[in-house]
Protein backbone atom coordinates (compact mmCIF):
# COMPACT_ATOMS: atom_id res chain seq x y z
CA UNK A 1 0.00 0.00 0.00
CA UNK A 2 1.28 3.39 -1.01
CA UNK A 3 2.58 5.53 1.81
CA UNK A 4 0.53 9.03 2.41
CA UNK A 5 2.72 11.85 4.33
CA UNK A 6 1.08 15.70 4.81
CA UNK A 7 2.46 18.19 2.23
CA UNK A 8 4.20 20.76 2.95
CA UNK A 9 3.16 24.67 2.53
CA UNK A 10 4.58 25.01 -0.73
CA UNK A 11 3.53 21.37 -1.53
CA UNK A 12 0.24 22.70 -0.76
CA UNK A 13 0.72 25.75 -2.90
CA UNK A 14 1.76 23.72 -6.07
CA UNK A 15 -0.75 21.45 -5.67
CA UNK A 16 -3.61 24.02 -5.86
CA UNK A 17 -5.98 23.82 -8.49
CA UNK A 18 -4.88 27.77 -10.22
CA UNK A 19 -8.95 28.55 -9.71
CA UNK A 20 -8.88 27.75 -6.10
CA UNK A 21 -5.70 29.04 -5.56
CA UNK A 22 -7.54 32.63 -7.43
CA UNK A 23 -10.68 32.62 -5.12
CA UNK A 24 -8.31 32.03 -2.35
CA UNK A 25 -6.25 35.21 -2.97
CA UNK A 26 -9.30 37.12 -3.16
CA UNK A 27 -10.77 36.33 -0.04
CA UNK A 28 -7.65 37.17 1.50
CA UNK A 29 -8.12 40.74 0.24
CA UNK A 30 -11.19 40.99 0.98
CA UNK A 31 -11.11 40.13 4.89
CA UNK A 32 -7.86 42.50 5.02
CA UNK A 33 -10.07 45.16 3.61
CA UNK A 34 -12.36 45.05 5.86
CA UNK A 35 -9.47 44.65 8.53
CA UNK A 36 -7.31 47.40 7.52
CA UNK A 37 -9.72 49.93 5.95
CA UNK A 38 -7.19 52.65 5.99
CA UNK A 39 -4.45 51.17 4.74
CA UNK A 40 -1.86 53.46 2.51
CA UNK A 41 1.19 53.56 1.84
CA UNK A 42 3.21 54.90 5.55
CA UNK A 43 6.13 57.10 4.12
CA UNK A 44 5.36 60.74 4.34
CA UNK A 45 5.78 62.72 0.69
CA UNK A 46 4.74 65.60 -1.45
CA UNK A 47 5.82 64.32 -4.37
CA UNK A 48 6.97 61.54 -6.74
CA UNK A 49 10.67 62.79 -6.10
CA UNK A 50 9.77 62.72 -2.39
CA UNK A 51 8.21 59.12 -2.23
CA UNK A 52 11.30 57.64 -4.58
CA UNK A 53 13.96 59.19 -2.02
CA UNK A 54 11.87 57.72 0.79
CA UNK A 55 11.87 54.44 -0.77
CA UNK A 56 14.96 53.85 -0.85
CA UNK A 57 15.57 55.00 2.11
CA UNK A 58 13.51 52.34 3.36
CA UNK A 59 15.57 49.55 2.33
CA UNK A 60 16.89 47.63 5.64
CA UNK A 61 14.81 50.31 7.71
CA UNK A 62 11.85 51.33 9.23
CA UNK A 63 9.48 53.49 8.04
CA UNK A 64 9.00 55.55 11.26
CA UNK A 65 13.01 55.75 10.98
CA UNK A 66 13.10 57.23 7.22
CA UNK A 67 9.88 59.51 8.27
CA UNK A 68 12.35 60.99 10.89
CA UNK A 69 14.83 61.57 8.68
CA UNK A 70 13.20 63.23 5.63
CA UNK A 71 12.16 66.32 6.70
CA UNK A 72 15.13 67.79 7.06
CA UNK A 73 17.14 65.73 3.72
CA UNK A 74 14.00 67.55 1.81
CA UNK A 75 14.44 70.78 3.43
CA UNK A 76 18.39 70.59 1.98
CA UNK A 77 17.84 69.02 -1.20
CA UNK A 78 13.98 69.39 -2.42
CA UNK A 79 14.18 68.56 -5.96
CA UNK A 80 16.44 65.98 -8.00
CA UNK A 81 19.09 68.77 -9.05
CA UNK A 82 19.56 69.65 -5.85
CA UNK A 83 20.02 66.15 -4.94
CA UNK A 84 22.24 65.08 -8.08
CA UNK A 85 24.59 68.52 -6.81
CA UNK A 86 24.78 67.27 -3.17
CA UNK A 87 27.63 67.62 -1.32
CA UNK A 88 28.35 63.35 -0.55
CA UNK A 89 29.30 64.43 3.39
CA UNK A 90 25.96 66.75 4.43
CA UNK A 91 24.06 63.99 2.39
CA UNK A 92 25.42 60.80 4.25
CA UNK A 93 24.94 62.40 7.47
CA UNK A 94 21.29 63.31 6.98
CA UNK A 95 20.33 59.96 5.98
CA UNK A 96 23.20 57.88 7.88
CA UNK A 97 20.23 57.08 10.36
CA UNK A 98 18.55 54.79 7.83
CA UNK A 99 22.03 52.52 7.61
CA UNK A 100 23.94 51.57 4.32
CA UNK A 101 24.16 55.18 4.19
CA UNK A 102 27.15 55.38 1.61
CA UNK A 103 25.18 53.02 -0.79
CA UNK A 104 22.18 54.61 -0.22
CA UNK A 105 23.81 58.16 -0.80
CA UNK A 106 25.04 56.60 -3.95
CA UNK A 107 21.77 55.40 -5.41
CA UNK A 108 20.27 59.09 -4.52
CA UNK A 109 22.61 61.21 -6.07
CA UNK A 110 22.70 58.58 -9.43
CA UNK A 111 18.85 58.38 -9.63
CA UNK A 112 18.59 62.32 -9.43
CA UNK A 113 21.52 62.51 -12.05
CA UNK A 114 19.48 60.40 -14.84
CA UNK A 115 16.16 62.44 -13.65
CA UNK A 116 17.78 65.43 -14.87
CA UNK A 117 19.69 63.72 -17.39
CA UNK A 118 17.29 61.66 -19.11
CA UNK A 119 13.60 63.22 -17.91
CA UNK A 120 14.03 67.36 -17.61
CA UNK A 121 13.92 66.95 -14.16
CA UNK A 122 10.71 64.92 -13.81
CA UNK A 123 10.17 61.61 -11.83
CA UNK A 124 8.90 59.32 -14.70
CA UNK A 125 5.39 57.71 -14.30
CA UNK A 126 6.49 55.05 -16.62
CA UNK A 127 7.71 50.91 -14.96
CA UNK A 128 10.10 50.89 -17.85
CA UNK A 129 11.50 54.21 -17.18
CA UNK A 130 11.77 53.83 -13.43
CA UNK A 131 13.46 50.77 -13.51
CA UNK A 132 16.52 52.48 -15.57
CA UNK A 133 17.18 54.67 -12.91
CA UNK A 134 20.27 53.94 -10.62
CA UNK A 135 19.24 51.76 -7.55
CA UNK A 136 15.95 51.55 -8.73
CA UNK A 137 14.59 47.87 -8.69
CA UNK A 138 10.72 46.81 -9.42
CA UNK A 139 9.90 46.78 -6.03
CA UNK A 140 10.64 50.57 -5.22
CA UNK A 141 9.23 51.50 -8.75
CA UNK A 142 6.10 50.04 -8.07
CA UNK A 143 5.97 51.51 -4.78
CA UNK A 144 6.40 55.41 -6.61
CA UNK A 145 3.80 54.08 -9.66
CA UNK A 146 0.68 53.23 -7.29
CA UNK A 147 1.07 56.13 -4.87
CA UNK A 148 1.87 58.68 -6.85
CA UNK A 149 0.72 57.75 -10.07
CA UNK A 150 -2.17 55.89 -9.22
CA UNK A 151 -0.80 52.95 -11.56
CA UNK A 152 -1.54 50.24 -10.16
CA UNK A 153 1.19 47.69 -8.60
CA UNK A 154 2.21 44.32 -6.83
CA UNK A 155 5.04 45.56 -4.46
CA UNK A 156 7.01 42.46 -2.68
CA UNK A 157 9.06 43.99 -0.26
CA UNK A 158 10.04 41.34 2.84
CA UNK A 159 6.41 41.22 3.96
CA UNK A 160 4.68 40.43 1.25
CA UNK A 161 6.77 37.90 0.52
CA UNK A 162 6.90 36.36 3.65
CA UNK A 163 2.62 36.78 3.70
CA UNK A 164 2.60 35.04 0.23
CA UNK A 165 4.38 31.95 1.29
CA UNK A 166 2.59 31.25 4.76
CA UNK A 167 -0.32 31.91 2.97
CA UNK A 168 0.33 29.48 0.43
CA UNK A 169 -0.16 31.34 -2.80
CA UNK A 170 3.55 31.08 -3.99
CA UNK A 171 6.67 28.96 -3.45
CA UNK A 172 9.04 31.04 -5.07
CA UNK A 173 11.37 33.27 -2.98
CA UNK A 174 12.19 35.27 -6.10
CA UNK A 175 10.58 39.20 -5.70
CA UNK A 176 9.91 39.36 -9.94
CA UNK A 177 8.06 35.61 -9.64
CA UNK A 178 6.47 36.31 -6.85
CA UNK A 179 4.99 39.60 -8.07
CA UNK A 180 3.83 38.30 -11.62
CA UNK A 181 2.24 35.32 -9.58
CA UNK A 182 0.47 37.53 -7.26
CA UNK A 183 -0.31 39.96 -10.69
CA UNK A 184 -2.11 36.62 -11.89
CA UNK A 185 -4.41 36.27 -8.94
CA UNK A 186 -5.55 39.57 -7.72
CA UNK A 187 -7.59 41.85 -9.77
CA UNK A 188 -5.62 44.64 -11.43
CA UNK A 189 -7.26 47.33 -10.43
CA UNK A 190 -6.45 46.03 -6.24
CA UNK A 191 -2.89 45.37 -6.84
CA UNK A 192 -1.39 48.91 -4.99
CA UNK A 193 -3.99 48.07 -1.55
CA UNK A 194 -3.56 44.37 -1.87
CA UNK A 195 0.23 45.49 -1.05
CA UNK A 196 -0.60 47.65 1.23
CA UNK A 197 -3.25 45.40 3.22
CA UNK A 198 -0.62 43.18 3.10
CA UNK A 199 2.18 44.64 4.55
CA UNK A 200 -0.08 45.92 7.27
CA UNK A 201 -0.63 42.69 7.93
CA UNK A 202 2.81 41.46 8.06
CA UNK A 203 3.59 44.65 10.43
CA UNK A 204 0.84 44.20 13.02
CA UNK A 205 -0.40 40.13 13.15
CA UNK A 206 1.89 38.01 10.67
CA UNK A 207 5.01 38.80 12.16
CA UNK A 208 8.81 37.56 11.26
CA UNK A 209 9.48 35.53 14.24
CA UNK A 210 6.35 35.21 15.96
CA UNK A 211 3.12 35.20 13.82
CA UNK A 212 -0.10 36.07 15.71
CA UNK A 213 -1.70 33.19 14.63
CA UNK A 214 -4.37 32.59 17.08
CA UNK A 215 -5.43 36.20 16.53
CA UNK A 216 -5.15 36.13 12.82
CA UNK A 217 -8.25 37.22 10.53
CA UNK A 218 -6.87 35.42 7.42
CA UNK A 219 -6.28 32.04 9.82
CA UNK A 220 -8.76 30.35 7.85
CA UNK A 221 -7.27 30.96 4.87
CA UNK A 222 -3.84 30.54 5.53
CA UNK A 223 -1.61 27.03 4.75
CA UNK A 224 0.38 27.28 7.62
CA UNK A 225 -2.22 28.33 10.19
CA UNK A 226 -2.13 25.60 12.87
CA UNK A 227 -5.17 22.69 12.02
CA UNK A 228 -4.55 24.03 8.10
CA UNK A 229 -5.60 21.69 5.98
CA UNK A 230 -3.35 19.58 3.85
CA UNK A 231 -3.56 17.25 0.86
CA UNK A 232 -2.04 13.72 1.42
CA UNK A 233 0.19 12.66 -0.82
CA UNK A 234 1.02 9.22 -2.60
CA UNK A 235 4.35 8.41 -2.28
Amino acid sequence: MASRTPLTVADAAMHTPPVALTRRARAVNRVLADVYPDAHCELDYQSPFQLLVATVLSAQCTDVRVNQVTPALFAAFPDPAAMAAADRDTLEALIKPTGFYRAKAESLVGLSHDIVERYDGEVPGRLRDLVTLRGVGRKTANVVLGNAFGVPGITVDTHMGRLARRLGLTVNDDPVAVEKELMALIERKEWTLFSHRVIFHGRRRCKARKPECGACEIAALCASAPGAKTRPASA
